[in-house]
């Protein structure tokens, strides 16, 4: 990322916000999944009541692999109590820790399900990996829309722009939306630092060149996070900071910290983690739009663990 893209980022959030005479600013209500760590939006257009959801949850719990709906239907009676339409149910991108509730919410409530266009090559990584065969296609048509990188869209008259934002995985896709960017898997609060880049197709250099992009739109910017852990001397969950507490606090990628600092800190660090409990299920199930395998004769859906593969 050069000073030149970086400025072009910071207007393009300056020209949504200049649409009017002050920044519109969404409804947002978060829903944090304590057993994935994952906090889920709904983001609500003030003026005509129309709604994106952003990261749902389906319930899951890998002893038994059985599913189910608590999480979502919370989503499902907000929307109802506050009288919303929503139109875009929008994963961030292809999730390792949990598995996505979109569609049993776009039965519920209808609406489009989008990803980024980042999600194909992300297919073709995965369904190698789970020898998924010909019968599953490899090209997003699992999701209704696929955003490119600075692709503008709409929630009533909120005005938005998907971003690509790589690093974590090939396809993270952040999303400016009036007032507010939901920043995917880079950032986490300033007291815990950033997301980690060792999956497949992860990359702790683009991590950094996508946080700085993130990072460049205007200060005031809030931004929404994907997880929360709790940082060691922090009592209560958060999910919520702005553009400016990121630059001066975060104890990853503070402004004054090189990019070269940046990789060998992530690479470090990432050769000590384990990897997520659900990431086999979760992007199993999630690389097809959060839809079970189709059954087999005996009417069950199976998901597959590779042995000795990961």
């Amino acid at each position: 990322m050069n000073e030149l893209d970086e400025a072009r980022d910071a207007a393009t959030a300056q020209i949504l916000c200049a649409r009017s005479d002050t920044c519109l600013r969404p409804n947002i209500a978060g829903f944090f999944d304590e057993a994935t760590n994952t906090v889920s939006y709904v983001v609500s257009d003030p003026a005509t009541s129309e709604a994106a959801v952003i990261d749902s949850v389906l319930d899951y719990e890998a002893a038994s692999g059985r599913t189910s709906n608590g999480s979502a239907d919370r989503i499902v009676e907000y929307v109802a109590a506050n009288d919303l339409t929503v139109t875009w149910h929008i994963e961030t991108h292809a999730h390792a820790d949990h598995i996505s509730a979109a569609p049993y919410l776009q039965e519920k409530l209808g609406g489009k399900l989008a990803i980024g266009k980042g999600i194909i090559r992300v297919q073709e990584v995965f369904g190698k990996l789970f020898n998924a065969g010909t019968d599953f296609e490899r090209d997003g048509s699992q999701f209704d829309h696929l955003f490119c990188d600075g692709e503008a869209f709409s929630i009533g008259e909120l005005k938005g722009i998907a971003l690509h934002v790589p690093g974590h995985t090939p396809a993270d896709m952040a999303f400016i939306i009036g007032d507010a960017a939901f920043v995917c898997d880079t950032l986490f609060m300033p007291d815990f630092g950033t997301a980690r880049a060792d999956f497949p197709g992860g990359d702790a250099r683009q991590l950094f060149r996508s946080i700085r992009r993130i990072l460049a739109l205007p200060r005031e910017t809030r931004l929404f996070l994907c997880h929360d852990y709790k940082a060691p001397g922090r009592d209560e969950y958060a999910w919520e900071t702005t553009v400016a507490l990121q630059r001066e606090h975060n104890v990853h990628v503070k402004d004054g910290v090189t990019e070269d600092e940046f990789v060998a800190m992530r690479t470090a660090r990432d050769a000590t983690l384990d990897m997520p409990t659900l990431i086999l299920p979760s992007v199993q199930v999630n690389i097809r739009g959060g839809r079970l395998p189709e059954p087999e004769d005996n009417g069950v859906s199976y998901i597959k663990i590779p042995v000795n593969a990961v």
